[in-house]
């Protein structure tokens, strides 16, 4: 018994193939969806979980108001005579082309005197004092006019600064070289290391590497040596839970974490550090 095939209905083969690229079509929007989904929660991840709180230029605005107010232009960072400041990429969230700074690889050491950044910034986002109706912390908030030791012989010495960016800390003591009793000879950060920074008894304008400037020190104190702001951090004698005496590397109110400490030390990973947006006692 045989089976007759029945003819294809007219205009079969076309219909076919068109329900077969809207086919494609609904799995490549699919594909894509789940992809843009897949960027947008990698970019949302860093924020909704704190994942990395990031140190701003000088004069920034909490980060709220900061976030609201930068336009991205990149103005800051443009006229940044060490460039510290970079802008955030993809992988830091909905901070995208937002300016930072990574204190380790290259600190803000106030090479231009007047803080460039914030009269660079068009928006207010960066600014000398902050506006009555802006939110501030009074831990934020330096005490006195900070003392820009490359000023000091000036007639006026002092950064037209308000508030810190955030505040240094001994985070790793048991690695400290100051503490540990060791001295320091050679590049701070080795041969390989690009940071830059201003040295007054070198060129009081022009930064020159780090690497170019060797050090020679029977006791390490690289963070205060090279420190920006008078009276910021001091060596001083601490005893420890041992009844044992040792310098140690302390930070004063002055302090505002501009980060020099944090790049000049030369322990892997850095035996101090800054937290941006802390405060004095906070």
């Amino acid at each position: 018994m045989t089976t007759e095939k029945k003819p294809a209905a007219p205009g079969g083969g076309a219909i076919n193939k068109r329900k077969l690229e809207e086919r494609r079509r609904f799995l490549r929007s699919i594909i894509l969806g789940a992809a843009v989904l897949g960027i947008s929660t990698l970019g949302y991840i860093p924020v909704a979980s704190a994942w990395r709180v990031r140190m701003r230029p000088p004069g920034a605005l909490e980060e709220s108001d900061f976030l609201s107010s930068c336009i991205k232009c990149g103005q800051c960072v443009q006229v940044c005579p060490v460039q510290a400041i970079k802008l955030d990429d993809l992988d830091q969230g909905f901070g995208v082309g937002v300016p930072y700074i990574d204190s380790r690889k290259q600190a803000c050491d106030f090479s231009c005197d007047a803080v460039q950044c914030i009269l660079a910034c068009p928006t207010g986002a960066l600014v000398y004092k902050k506006p009555p109706f802006m939110p501030s912390r009074s831990e934020m908030k330096v005490a006195a006019p900070p003392i820009l030791l490359a000023k000091e012989k000036d007639p006026e010495p002092t950064l037209n600064l308000r508030e810190r960016a955030g505040l240094a800390r001994l985070a790793r003591p048991d690695a400290c070289l100051a503490v540990l009793g060791k001295g320091c000879k050679g590049p701070a950060r080795g041969a390989d290391f690009k940071g830059v920074m201003r040295f007054v008894e070198v060129d009081r304008w022009k930064p020159i590497p780090l690497r170019d400037h060797p050090f020679d020190l029977p006791l390490c104190d690289l963070c205060v040596r090279t420190c920006p702001i008078k009276g910021a951090i001091s060596l001083e004698a601490v005893v420890d839970k041992n009844g044992i005496k040792r310098m140690t590397p302390t930070v004063h109110e002055p302090c505002l974490g501009c980060g020099v400490c944090e790049m000049v030390c030369p322990v892997e990973s850095a035996a101090i550090v800054v937290d941006p947006r802390k405060g004095w006692g906070a």
